[in-house]
């Protein structure tokens, strides 16, 4: 048995006592035949009850969205935090990273390591970049089996400080280290380390997350505008990066990606719930009440 994390309207006409099951927590729109599902524009003959799991979907598919669905508190809440993390995910720098890995490299003295080993100059950097990218894929695959194991949240949580520890230590090493094989040893490590962290956590669980999120009738919208965050974002650091490379130069700009991971992880532990095991429905309620993430983790 469970606590009751829905809106008090979604149980208010249940008969139940002091605990109620998560299966039953589904929005008095999509359950419940009340005086409030009567739709006043629509003709008996069209049928009076306007729940979504009632509607026939001919109906709903004639009615489509209109700007009244995103004034739902759940809609809004759920659009922010859904688009707040794919944001968050692009500023922390994988866009730029994975870009500009060669010049990164370069900068380290990563071509200096290689062509000392009898790789010539102008390929170094390209290899180091490649084998820096080798170990993502594993991590993807461990990603997707511990995502209904152990949660979105929890990877989340798990990783974001992984990403905070391998960029705050590229700036030092860039900062404080003059270029050659010691600083190029620690930033191709580094950077391995990063794409692996992220990819089994910020690269795999947004989009999981965001098509969990929001109620049936307006996902694919709010979809959309989720992957357009994550675009522009994407397309923004990527332009912004040899400018910010510059003028910062590279412990500048990895500082900074290390300061969004920081925001990015309380961001997390703060606003975003854990939604493995829960239907869709259960999920959507989430975002009525102020209830903590925390708690609906440990319901």
């Amino acid at each position: 048995m469970l606590p009751q994390l829905s809106s008090m309207r979604s149980i208010s006409n249940l008969e139940v006592g002091e605990a109620v099951q998560v299966a039953a927590l589904v929005g008095e729109p999509a359950l419940c035949l009340t005086e409030r599902n009567v739709d006043p524009s629509m003709s008996a003959a069209e049928g009076t009850i306007c729940g979504p799991a009632i509607l026939h979907p001919s109906q709903m598919a004639e009615k489509g969205i209109s700007w009244s669905d995103f004034a739902d508190i759940r809609v809004r809440r759920a659009l922010i935090v859904g688009m707040s993390l794919q944001l968050l995910q692009q500023l922390c720098g994988i866009g730029a990273v994975l870009n500009f890995t060669p010049q990164i490299l370069e900068q380290s003295g990563v071509d200096t390591l290689l062509v000392q080993a009898g790789i010539k100059a102008e390929s170094a950097s390209l290899l180091a970049s490649a084998v820096t990218c080798l170990p993502m894929l594993p991590f993807i695959i461990l990603a997707m089996f511990l995502m209904d194991r152990a949660g979105r949240r929890q990877i989340l949580l798990s990783t974001t400080p992984v990403l905070f520890v391998t960029l705050l230590t590229i700036a030092l090493v860039n900062k404080l280290l003059q270029p050659g094989i010691v600083q190029g040893s620690i930033s191709v490590v580094g950077l391995m380390v990063f794409f692996c962290a992220f990819n089994m956590g910020f690269g795999a669980v947004p989009n999981i997350f965001c098509s969990e999120i929001f109620p049936t009738k307006v996902r694919g919208m709010c979809l959309a505008l989720c992957v357009i965050v994550t675009f522009t974002s994407n397309m923004l650091i990527i332009f912004l990066f040899p400018t910010m490379n510059k003028t910062l130069g590279t412990p500048g700009v990895f500082g900074f990606f290390c300061i969004m991971s920081v925001f990015s992880w309380i961001f997390i532990f703060l606003k975003v719930p854990e939604t493995k095991g829960f239907p869709l429905e259960v999920i959507t309620e989430f975002f009525a009440v102020s209830t903590s993430p925390a708690v609906k983790e440990g319901s």
